[in-house]
């Protein structure tokens, strides 16, 4: 109870301002509406579906995207470390892609991949991969080396080595990754259906900004912080349970 109410202070506090703040008509409803104002727009998005329908689409994309990428860069992390020749063939067309802003190629996946999903899923792709790619290369290339002088004396298979020695040695920077990859995931989809997208909660804030309801734009704002708050608690969870001795990875107890 004590570390929950730690959790829930300060919001709850800002909350209570917020409130106050907008009683006294200290601060513009139309820029800032009350916290009233906006629970009875979520009710009513609640009430007919809509944001119910956002959320689950917007989820779709992002877990899509999410998984694709992430089954992409863990692997060729590995392969960046084991092998000095992948860093020489694609170390330097990776350091171009990276350099270039996902949501400045939209034009260019739109032309490619049409207006349908794939475009968003290429955009999500690519804001999420190097995220969890560079983290997970961090994590395996800063590992002991006493580790691994240990694993190549007791001659260890490749899988063995990689299950007893490389992943809990690199958890922590890989879960650190996946954490920095989902909110990349969330920004890089809100970018896309604010060009091409008529559902997802980007297309419901953009919306709801064209016909001035800024009540509607912070209920798709809060919805979208608290799931990844949400995702967030859930894998930091799943990998104490996961991790040798039930420790916390990535953070700490952020």
């Amino acid at each position: 109870m004590k570390k929950l109410l730690n959790y829930t202070a300060l919001p709850l506090v800002l909350a209570a301002a917020w409130a106050a703040l907008s009683g006294f008509n200290l601060v513009n409803p139309y820029l800032i509406p009350s916290p009233g104002r906006i629970l009875a727009a979520a009710g009513r998005l609640l009430s007919t579906g809509e944001l119910q329908r956002h959320i689950l689409i917007s989820l779709g994309r992002v877990w899509a995207g999410y998984c694709i990428s992430a089954c992409l860069a863990l692997p060729l992390a590995l392969a960046f470390h084991e092998s000095t020749r992948c860093r020489r063939l694609f170390h330097g067309l990776f350091e171009l892609i990276r350099a270039v802003p996902p949501l400045a190629m939209i034009p260019l996946l739109i032309l490619w991949f049409g207006l349908g999903e794939a475009s968003k899923l290429a955009v999500i792709v690519l804001a999420t991969f190097f995220p969890v790619f560079l983290n997970a290369k961090g994590g395996f290339d800063s590992m002991d080396s006493r580790w691994l002088e240990l694993s190549q004396s007791l001659e260890l298979s490749f899988p063995r080595h990689l299950r007893s020695v490389l992943i809990p040695g690199a958890l922590p920077q890989i879960v650190t990754g996946l954490r920095l990859g989902f909110g990349y995931a969330w920004r890089a989809l809100l970018g896309a259906e604010l060009f091409a997208s008529a559902s997802g909660l980007g297309y419901l804030i953009t919306d709801s900004q064209a016909m001035a309801r800024v009540d509607r734009v912070f209920v798709g704002i809060l919805t979208i912080g608290l799931l990844g708050l949400g995702f967030d608690t859930l894998l930091r969870l799943a990998v104490r349970r996961l991790s040798p001795g039930g420790g916390d990875t990535g953070w700490g107890a952020l």
